[in-house]
């Protein structure tokens, strides 16, 4: 075969576009190419732009080898043949590169290389380029395109081909050769993708029919940084002009050249080619552009059936009108339209099935998820676009079996997809077997732990629910309504709306349906409904999270406050059904929680975030709904106060609504009107209720409409006051009357009940008013002061009077912070603080448990408040108050007896209403000492008591971790920010009284058995504390630093005292030690090390027994005989003057030593038989086990062989003549290296 060759064409230097060669060049290949009818091995260079309108990284001509150069004549002479056999001169060459050239529409910068035609400056652009310009120059450049391939179609599909691997961000060479026959055996070998190692490059080789295409490419090239997956706004706009180039190339070939079985074919071909690459730029960018190639081909294949379908009904007209037997040439127009139209169907019909089979079903599996999601995101528009021939189960399984993808990306796709598939009612009737093969699946997806996921599986469900009868069960329904109480709120929002669709709004549908009269509500109906499904859930019982997920689809049915209050009174129609008690009770619940929301605007706690700025048309209809709140319970609130005045429950929450008031926008006309009434209401409820839930809403009440500042309505003011006088005046009364010096109380049952009454009243209102004009704190602490000094009083008139006489400190307190009390006031305040701290001090032992934890709460917040913190200079002298060591040593004890202390367990059986009950008592006890626990650790962590109090609290880590182990943590983190220094002694303190605890268990044994439990916990211990100090050693050194230093002493602690005779008792302490040796820096580990010598020359420890524990610990420091060495050999050198080490580490500070990076080969460790149970929980463990049973030689001469001392140089003066490299501060070393 007999062909023309296709001109190479060369390319500018890094940083310039792409122009047209000058005639010149390479004129005299050209000629000899057209002598010889030679074909030309066309070579490209191609490479990805690093900057918007820029090219970048050209690769080196030289490796490449034809940067403005020539192929060689054999290269020629076995080049490719083009398939017409037509011989291309040298004119018709020179013709091919002038219309290859793409141009650009639009000005360009100073930068670009300017060109002069026809008396016009145009700067020449390759295909990549104008997609990264924008959209607006798009269909120009493809339209030019066309013009080019109309030309010469080899030519311009080459430079299709180099548009799509540049778009793939390669940097390399393509190589393109002819297919010269189809019986070529070694085409399929050729297909290869390999690596190169003498060049280091890699190889693609694949088909692209009529050529041969192999892209060589650097090995080094990164897969996560090329156009489709870089960050920032250009990029993702590339994206985008990249898929609609596709579109728009097949929408303007669609008239042309689509169909001449070339141009789709080579398309086809080279992306299938690229699918298949290991390369992830190449199969990302050849499947997206695939993807929506077929895409465009499955649009258009729709308008030519609809093209067809309109033809086809022409030809039926113009057929009619066809009378004898004379022919018409319109009828033969339209079946010759006709056939054109089946001819273009069947051609997009193949092209389809290439594209899907060659690209599809290799790459939905693909192991990267943005691939997977592409495949599955556009297989979901061709079954909502095409359905007739995608909408079938051998298409739908795709989509169905990546509903399983780990990917949350991957599953988002199928639901979106299946969204439009199920929002359309027609397509229903092809979607029985899909929906029941995967529904269960998509019923288990709302659980997803991808938000976003559950999300949209829901919204997928209520389509289904709504489009499709009988595609969900009524088990499915209940448990997707149970999603309105879900704490993520799109997806309760989500939630709501289905169960207002599909429950509600049917429920309404229903009894329009039953009912005639013509006054019949359809809220009436909503509300039953809502209320018995909040009631039928019996999992929950949380009306405020219900009323959120419905409030944005239910608004006029959440705000119909007068139709809920009428029902509540009974004031609605006579036909509708009397509520019962648990109807009344779920209403209340629910007017309460849509009063809130309406007023405050925002979701309740744990639904919502930090609060939104409100939009000017959100803050209109929140200040209409308050306005319309206030106007109308003002009214109705008395009235239902009344009616449920003994129901503890309803009062307590109709009493909560005033809260949301705003009397400034209610009239003052009605105001007055009904405000007399309210607050009489309200102060008989204050009189028949003894109920602390009861008393405290009605004290707030108060609060609310008198105004924080005093500024509220002067008639409120005036009620409070009168009814605090009448309060008062009957407790002086009852204590006047039952009150005995000599013995206390001398009261009968109900005269007891009585004074407790009065106190539970007083303790609300002092709780949420200023009532200290009327001097509570005497008779209290009269009273209280009685209990601790003779005989005990009852329970339930204490606990109110603690709480009360704490309530009127506080007070107190506050008036002296605002500098409006006396100098007297604020000295008698100093006394009544150290008289109630002692009264609750002494409360701590009280014979009631519940009293007990009162009073130690109080006292934990009380001396919070009055510690020095934010007090004023002035204020301080006064009112400071830190506690004693004894009474610190009681709260301490007070935890470790009500909190740690195992509680005794029940051996007897158990029902089941019994085990639920305590497992119910177990919780509440839980909670409480969780609340116990913060409140002493609140004192520790504000330096209120002594930070080494908490070395108690840490001994309970382990044991207690699942019920306190975040407490103890936080604790941990805060005392550390305070002070690190003190906050690594405490950690050592904790460890080393657990040590000595287990050493006396042990008979001061300095042996290991290793099955001793306990050691391993103070172990494990400390391998828990060292873990808190994280991975930055340089932020922590300090810290640990000290925790060796202390480490070190407390482990050689009397050894002066031994004079040789015995080792150490604290010896194995070394052992817990190590667990913080890997977060010290090398250089801190040599200078504990020199510090650890300091103890190493005492002759007890150079006996024949050795030191196990030291040899370990000596291990963990020093990582090779080098680093020993290094230390050792260096004693010698160092002059005369010597400096204690041990100072700069008693301040916590560590020394500068040398950067010089050493080889971590272990030591040899003489470990006896008892040890290996270490060696398995070390974190660095010895590499060298066979030397645990070599023998060392005794005293002095081990140590010399051992360190290598010179002669001259004395053991004892080891570390002394090493403390001097203390001296040099460390701190800036790191910056050194």
């Amino acid at each position: 075969m007999r062909g023309a060759g296709l001109e190479g064409r060369a390319f500018q230097k890094p940083g310039l576009r792409l122009g047209r060669c000058r005639p010149a060049e390479g004129s005299a290949v050209l000629k000899r190419a057209e002598e010889n009818e030679f074909e030309l091995l066309l070579q490209i260079f191609f490479f990805t732009m690093k900057q918007p309108n820029s090219v970048a990284n050209l690769p080196n001509h030289k490796e490449n080898g034809i940067h403005e150069e020539v192929v060689s004549e054999s290269t020629v002479q076995n080049g490719s043949c083009l398939r017409n056999g037509n011989v291309k001169t040298f004119r018709g060459k020179r013709k091919i590169r002038e219309q290859c050239e793409n141009r650009r529409r639009h000005p360009s910068d100073g930068r670009r290389p300017n060109q002069l035609q026809n008396g016009e400056v145009v700067e020449a652009v390759t295909l990549f380029e104008v997609v990264i310009m924008g959209k607006s120059a798009m269909q120009s450049v493809v339209d030019d395109w066309i013009e080019a391939y109309k030309n010469d179609r080899d030519v311009a599909l080459l430079d299709l081909i180099n548009f799509f691997i540049q778009c793939s961000g390669c940097r390399g060479m393509v190589t393109a050769e002819m297919f010269q026959s189809s019986q070529n055996c070694d085409v399929m070998q050729k297909m290869t993708e390999t690596f190169d190692e003498a060049t280091g490059l890699q190889y693609k080789k694949f088909m692209a029919y009529p050529w041969i295409l192999t892209v060589t490419w650097p090995v080094d090239m990164d897969d996560k940084d090329y156009p489709l997956v870089k960050a920032g706004p250009y990029w993702k706009k590339f994206r985008t002009n990249f898929c609609d180039f596709t579109s728009v190339l097949v929408q303007q070939c669609q008239f042309s050249i689509l169909y001449d079985n070339y141009l789709m074919d080579t398309i086809i071909s080279l992306l299938s080619g690229l699918a298949e690459s290991m390369v992830r730029a190449f199969r990302h960018t050849s499947t997206l552009a695939a993807m929506k190639l077929l895409t465009a081909l499955v649009n258009l294949i729709v308008s030519i059936d609809v093209s067809k379908h309109n033809l086809e009904r022409l030809y039926e007209v113009e057929k009619s009108r066809t009378t004898g037997k004379r022919t018409n040439t319109r009828l033969d127009q339209l079946e010759k339209k006709k056939k054109e139209y089946e001819q273009k169907h069947l051609d997009i019909e193949n092209m389809m099935n290439a594209i899907f089979k060659g690209t599809f079903l290799q790459r939905y599996r693909d192991i990267i998820p943005e691939i997977r999601a592409i495949c599955i995101e556009e297989i979901a528009c061709w079954m909502t676009t095409y359905p007739d021939r995608f909408l079938t189960d051998s298409y739908l399984k795709y989509i169905g079996w990546m509903l399983y993808d780990k990917q949350p990306d991957v599953r988002l796709k199928c639901l979106q997809g299946l969204q439009g598939i199920f929002g359309q009612k027609a397509l229903g009737c092809k979607m029985d077997l899909f929906t029941c093969r995967f529904k269960d699946r998509l019923v288990s997806m709302t659980l997803d732990r991808d938000h976003e996921v559950a999300v949209q599986a829901m919204k997928l469900l209520m389509l289904m629910s709504q489009n499709y009868e009988d595609a969900l069960s009524s088990e499915d329904c209940e448990t997707l309504y149970q999603f309105v109480y879900a704490t993520h709120r799109p997806l309760a929002v989500a939630a709501g709306e289905f169960l207002y669709n599909s429950l509600i709004v049917q429920e309404i549908e229903i009894e329009a349906f039953s009912k005639s009269n013509a006054k019949w509500e359809p809220n009436s109906s909503q509300l039953r409904a809502l209320i018995d499904f909040f009631l039928e859930s019996e999992l929950h019982s949380h009306v405020t999270y219900l009323v959120d997920s419905l409030w944005d689809w239910a608004p006029s049915l959440l705000k119909d406050w007068e139709y809920m209050t009428a029902l509540l009174l009974g004031n609605a129609d006579s036909h509708e059904q009397a509520l019962t008690d648990a109807h009344e009770r779920v209403l209340i619940e629910i007017i309460l929680a849509t009063v809130r929301e309406a007023a405050e605007f925002h979701p309740p706690v744990g639904r919502g975030g930090t609060r939104r700025i409100l939009s000017s048309r959100e803050k209109k209809i929140q200040v209409e709904d308050c306005t319309r709140i206030t106007e109308h319970f003002i009214v109705v609130l008395p009235q239902l106060l009344a009616k449920y005045s003994v129901d503890t429950e309803k009062v307590t929450n109709l009493l909560h609504i005033p809260q949301y008031f705003d009397l400034e926008l209610c009239s003052a006309e009605l105001l007055d009107k009904h405000l007399d009434t309210f607050l009489s209401e309200i102060k008989a409820v204050v009189s028949k209720h003894s109920y602390t839930d009861v008393l405290n809403a009605c004290a707030r009440v108060y609060a609310t409409l008198c105004g924080e500042d005093g500024s509220g309505h002067k008639k409120v003011s005036l009620a409070r006051d009168e009814l605090v006088d009448e309060l008062v005046h009957s407790l002086n009364q009852c204590l006047d009357t039952f009150w005995d010096e000599g013995g206390g109380l001398r009261a009968e049952k109900e005269g007891i009940h009585h004074i407790c009454l009065m106190l539970r009243r007083i303790t609300a209102f002092h709780h949420a008013h200023d009532l200290t004009r009327w001097n509570l704190y005497e008779p209290l602490a009269k009273l209280l002061g009685f209990e601790v000094e003779q005989n005990p009083l009852p329970v339930q008139i204490l606990w109110p009077a603690l709480q009360c006489a704490y309530s009127a400190l506080l007070w107190q307190l506050s008036s002296a912070l605002e500098n409006t009390s006396s100098k007297e006031s604020i000295l008698a305040l100093r006394t009544h603080l150290k008289q109630y701290c002692h009264i609750c001090t002494c409360y701590l032992s009280h014979r009631s448990r519940k009293l007990r934890e009162k009073a130690f709460m109080i006292l934990c917040d009380l001396l919070m408040i009055i510690s020095h913190q934010g007090l004023s200079d002035g204020l301080i002298e006064c009112v400071e108050y830190l506690p004693s060591s004894s009474l610190q040593s009681k709260l301490l004890f007070f935890v470790e007896d009500h909190v740690f202390a195992e509680e005794p367990r029940e051996f007897r059986v158990l029902t089941g209403e019994e085990v639920k009950k305590m497992e119910e008592q177990k919780l509440d006890a839980l909670q409480q000492k969780r609340c116990l626990l913060a409140a002493y650790c609140k004192l520790i962590v504000h330096n209120v008591v002594e930070m080494t109090a908490a070395a108690e609290i840490y001994k309970h880590y382990m044991r207690t971790y699942n019920d306190f182990g975040d407490i103890i943590k936080e604790t941990l983190s805060r005392t550390r920010q305070n002070d690190k220094i003190q906050s690594a002694k405490t950690l050592i303190l904790c460890l080393q009284q657990l040590f000595q605890k287990h050493a006396r268990s042990q008979d001061n044994s300095n042996s290991i058995n290793s099955i001793d439990s306990s050691f391993n916990n103070i172990k494990e211990l400390a391998r828990r504390f060292a873990l808190t100090f994280g991975w930055d050693q340089v932020k922590s050194r300090e810290s640990v630093a000290m925790i060796h230093k202390d480490g070190i002493e407390f482990a050689f602690q009397g050894i002066g005292a031994l004079e040789g005779k015995s080792l150490p008792p604290n010896l194995n302490f070394l052992l817990i030690l190590s667990e913080f040796s890997n977060k010290l820096l090398k250089p801190d580990k040599r200078l504990v090390y020199s510090y650890l010598l300091r103890y190493t020359s005492e002759p007890a420890l150079c006996k024949e027994e050795f030191v196990y524990s030291l040899e370990w610990y000596r291990t963990s420091l020093l990582a090779s005989d080098e680093d020993e060495s290094s230390i050792i050999s260096s004693i010698s050198e160092w002059p005369s003057d010597r400096t204690p080490c041990k100072k700069n580490l008693s301040e916590g500070s560590c020394t500068k030593t040398s950067h010089t990076e050493m080889a971590n080969t272990p030591s040899h460790a003489h470990c006896p038989s008892d040890l290996p149970f270490l060696a398995q929980n070390s974190r660095k463990r010895l590499k060298s086990h066979d030397s645990c049973h070599q023998e060392y030689p005794s005293g002095p001469e081990r140590l010399k062989r051992k360190y290598s001392i010179p002669d001259g140089v004395k053991v004892e003066n080891t570390v002394e003549v090493l403390a001097e490299e203390a001296d040099i501060d460390v701190v800036g070393a790191d910056q050194e290296t």
